[in-house]
């Protein structure tokens, strides 16, 4: 028994190193951690267990059969993450570059069956060349088993890319499919064809950071929802994404301990909102004073940054935000906003994650560009969402609610639980000057001071429609209240909508406009 213990001891070690210590010394010279390294570094110490460890791939074609490393370029297994369970896989640049196999990609698919079973969440490190062509239709088919069960996991169990070298080609649809997709600067690439193919074809002369890098995807695809300035950076980060969600959607999400007797007034709320109405503030300042210990994890902060979502704790309770941005664009609502937005509010209402929104939206974004480009549909997957979602969702409206913006942004008709209201806050079906000049047109050409009579009734239409309490009669909203005191009125509405249940008609599904 000792031989063959030993035997089992010089296997493992064998595939520990994967590739080879030159591979392994290729992948840092790169600024690359190993496989290996990413695992330890995320989860919690000495908890991962590792699943399929001696497995090779089955080509035989190439010369392949001389080429067997144990592993085949994926390390999969179980772990701990601040104590509660995940499952991972982890791509091995240093076998193969990465690429992914039948038995590659059996290994995938077994822990993400395991997953479901289980109700764990899973977190893929992703760091891969593609398919391995020696290997074929095989490899092929080999992701589309993973893009299915990636797909049938939707919604039962959270499920996190993390993208820490290339990803390209076919592999950029798992992540895609995937509920969020963390990315590395320098390192980390994802696009459906390369560069050098992109030549070929549309003559476009662009670099692989241009392309598919981190950034690019950040600002301006939206496929990365968060990005880091390096491995280790983006791993912690990990670990703190998953510390606001439930292990799956039956389960709750953490939290934390919390003094309601703690909660004292906040003066700064109220010196938030300019005297005039057109000039912007920040609504991250209002976030950071209504969240617990000003702690919010920002979700797309690079991409359509006229809405802000994310992650924060309001009573040691996690919740998700979704807040119009004043700061940018006015905190119109445009098409990559709305997408922004829907898709962030269906992720926390597939795992009962309680939505907070804060309101100051002019209205859509107009022009051709916009409307040929389909905001009445783009906009309309906002507005599904938010009317879908049966998760407690509570709404402050604290400046402007417009026209059917104002609908849309979580309004008591589309069942928000409870609705509130800054003194400042103006709802209306349009602005001002517009509802004026559409009002009163006769008596303003009729005036011998056109501009002046503007001015007259613009005040008047301020005095009766610039505040919440027409709205406040109808009882469209629920109260009126002094920003100051906001951050208990929340805490103290979230405890309430605890027991909160809510149903939608039995079918097979919606049909979101996609």
């Amino acid at each position: 028994m000792k031989e063959k213990i030993k035997q089992l001891e010089k296997l493992r070690e064998q595939a520990r190193l994967g590739g080879g210590e030159d591979k392994i010394k290729a992948q840092h010279d790169k600024g690359k951690l190993t496989a290996r390294e990413r695992i330890e570094l995320l989860v919690d110490e000495g908890s991962f267990e590792e699943l399929d460890m001696f497995v090779k791939h089955r080509a035989k074609d190439f010369g392949m059969d001389k080429k067997q490393i144990l592993g085949d370029g994926v390390v999969t297994g179980f772990a701990k993450i601040d104590g509660r369970p995940v499952a991972l896989f982890s791509q091995d640049f240093t076998v193969f570059g990465g690429s992914l196999s039948e038995t590659h990609a059996e290994k995938i698919v077994k822990i993400l069956k395991m997953a479901m079973k289980t109700g764990i969440p899973v977190i893929g490190l992703n760091d891969s060349g593609g398919a391995r062509i020696q290997e074929g239709v095989v490899s092929l088919g080999g992701y589309a088993d993973i893009f299915l069960l990636n797909t049938l996991a939707s919604g039962v169990i959270p499920q996190i890319s993390v993208v820490l070298g290339p990803c390209a080609g076919g592999a950029v649809y798992s992540p895609a499919i995937t509920d969020f997709v963390f990315m590395a600067k320098n390192t980390s690439y994802m696009f459906v064809t390369g560069p050098n193919v992109v030549k070929t074809v549309t003559h476009e002369d662009v670099s692989f950071e241009d392309l598919g890098g981190a950034e690019t995807h950040a600002s301006k695809s939206g496929v990365a929802h968060f990005i880091y300035e390096n491995e280790v950076e983006t791993l912690v980060n990990v670990r703190k994404l998953m510390s606001y969600l439930p292990l799956n959607y039956r389960d709750k999400a953490p939290e934390k301990e919390f003094d309601l007797s703690s909660v004292k007034p906040e003066p700064k709320l109220d010196e938030i909102i300019p005297d005039n109405p057109n000039k912007p503030y920040d609504m991250k300042d209002v976030i950071q004073l209504l969240v617990d210990d000003g702690e919010f994890m920002e979700v797309h902060e690079h991409y359509a940054e006229n809405i802000i979502v994310g992650f924060a704790r309001m009573g040691g309770m996690s919740i998700g935000i979704i807040a119009n941005q004043p700061a940018v664009l006015a905190g119109v609502l445009d098409i990559n906003s709305s997408v922004k937005a829907a898709r962030f509010v269906r992720f926390c209402d597939a795992f009962g994650i309680p939505l907070l929104v804060l309101e100051d939206v002019p209205g859509f974004l107009p022009g051709t560009d916009q409307e040929w480009n389909g905001i009445i549909r783009h906009g309309a997957k906002l507005l599904f969402a938010f009317s879908e979602a049966t998760v407690p969702k509570v709404t402050v409206i604290t400046r402007k609610a417009y026209g059917g913006a104002y609908d849309v942004m979580n309004s008591k008709h589309i069942r928000g639980d409870f609705n509130y209201a800054w003194p400042s806050a103006e709802i209306a079906v349009m602005g001002p000057k517009g509802a004026v000049e559409i009002i009163f047109k006769k008596e303003i050409s009729k005036a011998k001071d056109p501009e002046k009579e503007v001015e007259k009734k613009l005040a008047e239409y301020r005095d009766k429609f610039a505040n919440p309490y027409i709205t406040a009669e109808r009882g469209f909203i629920d109260d009126v209240i002094a920003p100051r005191n906001t951050r208990l009125k929340l805490i103290n509405a979230f405890n309430l909508l605890r027991t909160k249940v809510d149903t939608n008609p039995k079918k097979k599904h919606g049909n979101i406009p996609l």
